[in-house]
């Protein structure tokens, strides 16, 4: 059984009956959070969030049960782990967590709240982007890619290296296009034949030029077909959709068998290190 959010074990560096009102002012004092967690004492981070509802909590229930309940001897990379919900989560199943992103906000946020559930020994925790966590030649149990596609200006680069790191499962979570078509024959087509190119099912990204939903980082918004279609050519498989906009997939035979220029970023991303 896998412990609730929230609560304290004996054995832990949490092993003591909370403060609330000094919680609630170390909360407060570490602000903003975009994830809302659920510390001892019934104190949380984020209860007004306006991505409807309990966030990021309700997207784990949804997932929860897709996942082993025993992870025990897994490794795990948490791409972008902000506060540290899903590392928590996936730490308390057993898992020995790296949780990487690249602002120390919220860094500084997670390695605070692993002490108040006693997860500390459980997690490590760097300041690393995507590609440079992608590009080093450590391998995963399950790479946790969730929320961080559609904010690169280069994410078919980032799922390419993140597929080279997973050994068992990537859990992959995209902004998506309304609508679940896919079109059928998308193996080969005359160059003067692009009109299927317009259909709503052919794989496809629309690229934001600007802002979407006033966030100038969201840079890509795939259609359903567009992202089984890449997490494919990654040499994935989907192995089950816990909700809407998740894929959770296994390492399958390389859909792309010409791997001559992810080789060549791989040199180059190692150089610049």
């Amino acid at each position: 059984m896998t412990t609730p959010l929230g609560t304290l074990r004996a054995d832990s560096d949490a092993a003591r009956e909370p403060d609330v009102d000094a919680l609630r002012r170390e909360v407060e004092a570490r602000g903003p959070w975009f994830h809302n967690l659920h510390l001892p004492g019934g104190v949380q981070t984020a209860p007004v969030h306006f991505l409807r509802g309990d966030f990021p909590r309700f997207k784990w229930l949804q997932i929860a049960p897709h996942l082993p309940q025993e992870l025990h001897g897994w490794r795990v990379l948490d791409v972008g782990c902000n506060a540290g919900f899903y590392s928590f989560e996936l730490a308390r199943r057993g898992a020995q967590v790296i949780a990487v992103d690249h602002d120390p906000h919220y860094l500084a946020q997670a390695r605070w709240a692993a002490q108040q559930f006693g997860l500390s020994e459980r997690i490590e925790f760097r300041q690393q982007g995507v590609f440079e966590a992608a590009a080093s030649d450590e391998q995963y149990d399950l790479v946790w890619f969730m929320g961080v596609f559609y904010h690169l200006r280069y994410p078919l680069l980032a799922l390419d290296l993140l597929a080279r790191r997973t050994r068992r499962l990537l859990m992959f979570q995209t902004l998506t296009m309304p609508g679940d078509s896919v079109f059928a024959d998308t193996l080969d087509h005359d160059i003067e034949d692009r009109e299927p190119l317009l259909d709503a099912g052919w794989p496809k990204m629309a690229f934001i030029e600007h802002r979407f939903a006033g966030d100038p980082t969201n840079w890509w918004v795939a259609n359903h077909a567009g992202c089984e279609a890449m997490l494919r050519s990654a040499g994935l498989r989907v192995v089950s959709r816990p909700a809407d906009e998740m894929y959770l997939c296994e390492p399958a035979p390389q859909q792309w068998t010409d791997r001559t220029q992810l080789d060549a970023v791989l040199r180059a991303l190692k150089g610049a290190q």
